[in-house]
């Protein structure tokens, strides 16, 4: 392709060399999006992934707060004892 700018055979794009400031706005406000979209996708992520490490904690620590009860009551209370006597003793 033949440049008319500098006379020479090189192959510019005539668009980038006339880029417009109109142009060249668009092109940032789509990068600044693009990165937006990013950015939001990466903390929904993270959010997703503290949320799914809450739930394991929180299910992990009812499972030991149980086990410790009924440890605890098996402590306290022997299997052979009648229940009905302590329901009658409150």
């Amino acid at each position: 392709m033949y440049n008319e700018k500098n006379g020479t055979g090189n192959c510019y794009s005539k668009s980038s060399d006339n880029t417009t400031a109109a142009e060249a706005a668009a092109l940032a406000v789509i990068v600044v999006v693009k990165v937006v979209v990013v950015v939001v996708m990466v903390a929904v992520v993270v959010v997703l992934v503290v949320e799914i490490v809450v739930v394991v904690v929180v299910v992990v620590v009812a499972v030991v707060v149980v086990v410790k009860v009924v440890e605890v009551e098996k402590a306290v209370v022997p299997a052979h004892f009648p229940t009905f006597v302590i329901t009658k003793s409150l």
